[in-house]
């Protein structure tokens, strides 16, 4: 079914179905050993944005092998009667997808933020957020890994690195907005801000993006922008009055 229901990942790695999906659909979700650390941390982890990227590239068979084993935690046997397959054959497909994700995923996966924002965490994205009210670059750059990596789907393209990414910032119009609004929230367990840009005819500020940020040692490692469509299933406003407030 997997192989029938979605192409082949593009070779520049862009996943054109990705969507992000909202916290507050994940809360209403039956807990599974919440009180183990591990458990607790796969969960966290199989549904940020990089993760789900990373595992579209993965061949049917093993794909559905590791969403099985390890984000819904069944057994060997469990996953090859279902498949009608061995229980050796399930754990050579096993391996070869947490091989496949290796290649995919970004460095450090292990220090991943996510569930319970701390602090640090909650001020960075304070400040990101004040920043981008401000149309002021160099702030937000600052907050930025060396390594960063940045996406917009379903626009193809990655720009990695802080320079590519500023670069991108800067030639995308960034510094000539007029007057943004941001709004701090959360989305696949991970801190996210969306912006809404004033539009006359409307009198109102207006979704225009929201951006999904990875956090990993007080700075932001990666962020996916996604576009205005997804405000509505997000649970975000559909629009701002003059006065900034909903």
């Amino acid at each position: 079914m997997l192989a029938k229901s979605r192409p082949a990942p593009p070779p520049g790695g862009e996943v054109l179905w990705l969507q992000p999906y909202p916290d507050r659909l994940l809360d209403e979700l039956p807990a599974r050993d919440a009180d183990d650390p591990e458990t607790s941390a796969v969960a966290r982890e199989t549904i940020e944005p990089a993760y789900l990227v990373a595992v579209q590239h993965l061949a049917p068979r093993p794909r559905a092998v590791l969403i099985l084993r390890d984000v819904l935690g069944w057994s060997a046997k469990e996953v090859a009667d279902l498949l009608g397959d061995s229980v050796n054959s399930v754990n050579s497909a096993l391996q070869r997808a947490r091989a496949g994700l290796r290649e995919h995923l970004p460095a450090e996966r292990q220090d991943w933020t996510g569930g319970e924002q701390d602090a640090g965490t909650r001020d960075l994205v304070r400040r990101y957020a004040d920043a981008g009210v401000a149309t002021d670059v160099p702030t937000p750059a600052s907050m930025l890994r060396n390594d960063v990596r940045c996406s917009m789907p379903p626009t193809p393209g990655l720009h990695v690195g802080r320079d590519a990414v500023v670069n991108d910032w800067v030639e995308g119009g960034f510094e000539g907005m007029k007057g943004p609004r941001a709004v701090p929230t959360s989305v696949n367990r991970q801190p996210a801000v969306a912006f809404y840009l004033w539009q006359k005819g409307e009198d109102a500020y207006l979704p225009v993006t929201i951006d999904v940020l990875r956090v990993t040692d007080g700075a932001i490692a990666e962020i996916v922008t996604f576009h205005d469509d997804r405000f509505p299933r997000l649970g975000l406003p559909e629009r701002l009055p003059a006065d900034g407030t909903e």
